[in-house]
C-alpha cells in the first residue's frame, strides 16, 4: 500500500480522498493557494504546502510546483481528484518520470480519451455504439457544410479536446455553419490549446446516462452500473440519480457491457466513466471521463463500493476487491450539487463568507463538503459548497428524503441554489421520472426558482411554527457542536 499521497486538488474532493487515505493508513499531503489557507482540506491534511496565489493558473494548475512538493514531501502517489490535473496526460507523465504513482488511468488511455476524435474512431473499430458523425477534424467551411448535409441537420460542432460543456455548439442549417465553425475552433484553441473540431448528429433532447467503470492493473474491469445526469444547465450537471428510470434491465446490462468494452479498448485501469446519450430506446457512446466524477457518491450509496478506496488500492498494485457478480445495486440515490449561486441574478457565482452553516443529517443522508461556518468561499474556483447525497429503499422515498434534507440545510451569508433543488423535487415530471436534458427550459424551472426565492423572502419575516423553528435550531446547534469537536 502507498504510504503517503499528495492530493493535487482542493475543496470537498480533497477532503473525500483524504478520508479514504485515513482509513487505509495513508499519510496525506495538501497543496493549497493563498486563497485556501483556512480551507477545511488544509486543516485535515497531515502535511500542507502553499503553492501560490489564488488564481488556479498560478497554483493548482502549476504542474512544476506540485511535482516539486511531491518530491519534497516524499509522497509516493498523487491523486488529482477531478478538474485541474485530473485529465492532464502531461502531468501524469511528469509524475511517472519522477517515480511518483499517478492515481488514475495509464497515460496512453488518457491521451486516447482526451481526444474525442481519436477515441470515437477507436470505439467504432471495437464495436461500441457511437453518435453518428465523422471522425476527422474539420477546418474548411465548405467541407463542413457537405459533411453536415450528409449527417443531417441539426448537427453539433465539438472541440476534440473539449470538456465541461465547453466547445460545443449546435448548428441548425448551413447558413450558421461558417460563423459557428470559426467560433468553436477559436474557443477550443483558447480553452484547450487545440482547435480540432468535428461534427456529430445532434440528438435532440436525449437523456444523459453514464456508467461507472473501474479496473485494476491485471486487466480486470467491471462496471458499477449507471447514473442519470440529465438535469443540466449549460451542459453542466446539477442533479444526478441512480438507477435511471429510463433503462430496462436488459438495456442496463447491454450498456454496461459496452462501457466495459470501451474501457478495455482503451487499455484502462483505475476509475473512469463512460457517458452515453439515450433516446427512444437507443443509446450512443459520447465520451469517457478518465477520472473520478463529482457524482460518484450515489454509485457508492447503491453498490457499497468505496470508489476512492478502490482507486488507492489499484494504484498500490492490488487487484479489485470485487467481481462483476459482486455488484448488486440496492435502493435509489440522488445527489444535489449545492452551489454558491444567486438565483435572482441568473445563477451567477456568489463567493462570500459563510456566516451560518448547518448540514442535514439522519438516515440515508451524506454530505461531502469542503466548507464550514466562518469560511470565505474564494472567487477563483468552482462555486460548489457541498454535495447532498441521499439514499433510500426506492425512488419515491429518496425524493421525500431529499426534500426533507434540503429543508434542514442551513446556509447564511452566501446566496445558494437550494431553492432550485426544492423546485425540481416538487416538479410532477421529475417525480414521474419523465425528463431529459431539456427539462430545465421546457418546464421554466429557473423562472419557478426565482418565484420560489421571492416567496421564501416574503415568508422569512413571519415566524415559523414553534416546532419547525425548534427543529431547525436543533440542526444548527448539532452541526456547530460537531464542527467545534473536529
Amino acid at each position: 500500500m502507498l504510504n503517503k499521497v499528495l492530493i493535487a486538488n482542493r475543496g470537498e474532493i480533497a477532503v473525500r480522498i483524504m478520508r479514504a487515505c485515513k482509513e487505509l493508513g495513508i499519510s496525506t499531503v495538501a497543496v493549497f493557494s493563498d486563497a485556501d489557507q483556512k480551507a477545511l482540506f488544509v486543516k485535515y491534511a497531515d502535511e500542507k504546502y502553499n503553492i501560490g496565489p489564488g488564481p488556479a493558473s498560478q497554483s493548482y494548475l502549476n504542474k512544476e510546483k506540485i511535482i516539486d512538493v511531491a518530491l519534497k514531501s516524499k509522497a509516493e502517489g498523487v491523486h488529482p481528484g477531478y478538474g485541474f490535473m485530473a485529465e492532464n496526460a502531461e502531468f501524469a507523465e511528469m509524475c511517472h518520470k519522477n517515480g511518483i504513482e499517478f492515481i488514475g488511468p495509464p497515460v496512453s488511455a488518457m491521451k486516447l480519451m482526451c481526444s474525442k476524435i481519436d477515441s470515437k474512431q477507436s470505439m467504432i473499430e471495437a464495436g461500441v455504439h457511437v453518435v453518428p458523425g465523422v471522425t476527422e477534424a474539420i477546418a474548411d467551411h465548405e467541407k463542413a457544410k457537405d459533411i453536415a448535409h450528409d449527417v443531417g441537420y441539426p448537427v453539433m460542432l465539438k472541440a476534440s479536446a473539449g470538456g465541461g460543456g465547453i466547445g460545443i455548439q449546435m448548428v441548425e442549417d448551413e447558413k450558421q455553419m461558417g460563423k459557428a465553425l470559426e467560433s468553436v475552433r477559436q474557443l477550443a484553441k483558447n480553452s484547450f490549446g487545440d482547435d480540432a473540431v468535428f461534427i456529430e448528429k445532434f440528438i435532440e433532447d436525449p437523456r444523459h446516462i453514464e456508467f461507472q467503470v473501474i479496473g485494476d492493473k491485471k486487466g480486470h474491469i467491471i462496471h458499477c452500473y449507471e447514473r442519470e445526469c440529465s438535469v443540466q444547465r449549460r451542459h453542466q450537471k446539477l442533479i444526478e440519480e441512480t438507477p435511471s428510470c429510463a433503462l430496462t434491465p436488459e438495456l442496463r446490462e447491454e450498456i454496461g457491457e459496452q462501457a466495459v468494452l470501451a474501457a478495455k479498448t482503451a487499455g484502462y485501469y483505475n476509475a473512469g466513466t463512460c457517458e452515453f446519450m439515450f433516446k427512444g430506446g437507443k443509446y450512443y457512446f459520447l465520451e469517457m471521463n478518465t477520472r473520478l466524477q463529482v457524482e460518484h457518491p450515489i454509485t457508492e450509496a447503491v453498490t457499497g463500493v468505496d470508489l476512492a478506496r478502490e482507486q488507492l488500492r489499484v494504484a498500490s498494485g492490488f487487484e479489485l476487491e470485487y467481481s462483476q457478480e459482486d455488484i448488486q445495486p440496492r435502493g435509489h440515490a440522488i445527489e444535489c450539487r449545492i452551489n454558491a449561486e444567486d438565483p435572482l441574478n441568473n445563477f451567477m457565482p456568489s463567493p462570500s463568507k459563510i456566516v451560518r452553516y448547518a448540514e442535514p443529517s439522519g438516515p440515508g443522508v451524506r454530505i461531502d463538503s469542503g466548507v464550514y461556518q466562518g469560511f470565505t468561499i474564494p472567487p477563483f474556483y468552482d462555486s460548489m459548497i457541498a454535495k447532498l447525497i441521499i439514499w433510500a429503499e426506492d425512488r419515491p422515498r429518496a425524493i421525500e428524503r431529499t426534500k426533507r434534507a434540503l429543508w434542514e440545510f442551513q446556509i447564511g451569508g452566501v446566496r445558494h441554489n437550494i431553492p432550485f433543488h426544492q423546485v425540481v423535487m416538487d416538479n410532477p415530471q421529475w417525480i414521474k421520472g419523465k425528463y431529459d436534458t431539456s427539462f430545465i427550459p421546457r418546464y421554466n424551472i429557473l423562472d419557478q426558482v426565482v418565484q420560489h426565492v421571492k416567496e421564501m423572502k416574503a415568508q422569512s419575516s413571519a415566524p415559523r411554527t414553534a416546532a419547525a423553528m425548534a427543529a431547525v435550531q436543533a440542526v444548527i446547534i448539532a452541526a456547530n457542536n460537531s464542527q467545534q469537536t473536529k
